[in-house]
């Protein structure tokens, strides 16, 4: 295999490329949203009726490898990619992240942790979380005046 560069700056090019990476991946703040940019599960989050629902982006993984918990108002996902290695294989990119990954996830409201549901379908973990009833919308009775 033979490898071209573009342009004489290239390697330059490429190493200002990798700093920066190196540099924005070590002073993330929680909730970047280069977070799926830099291999860690994209998230989606919303709110029905009687439950929140997450969805994470997890192609590979499996049940046994995911750990989730709830406490307080703090959704957390732990999952574990193991390193694959093939014998004679040598790779020229990798880019399929491997190793351990948490993300902790604030609640924007109280949940029954009891209920909680997780679903992994397809390489989508898809977790509801059912309001606790302090915290669903409740019909206000209008008496009538007589």
């Amino acid at each position: 295999m033979v490898f071209r560069y573009l342009t004489p700056r290239y390697p330059v090019d490429q190493l200002r490329h990798d700093m920066n990476r190196l540099l924005n991946g070590f002073f993330a703040t929680p909730g970047n949203e280069s977070a799926a940019r830099e291999g860690r599960p994209a998230v989606n989050g919303w709110d029905r009726d009687e439950s929140l629902f997450v969805e994470l982006e997890v192609p590979g993984v499996t049940s046994e490898q995911l750990d989730i918990s709830v406490v307080d108002n703090e959704l957390s996902i732990r999952l574990e990619r193991p390193d694959v290695q093939q014998d004679g294989v040598t790779y020229h990119r990798r880019e399929r992240p491997v190793g351990a990954f948490t993300r902790v996830l604030r609640l924007p409201v109280d949940v029954d942790a009891d209920q909680v549901s997780a679903n992994l379908r397809d390489g989508i973990l898809t977790i509801e979380l059912p309001k606790a009833e302090s915290a669903r919308p409740r019909k206000i009775e209008v008496a009538k005046a007589t």
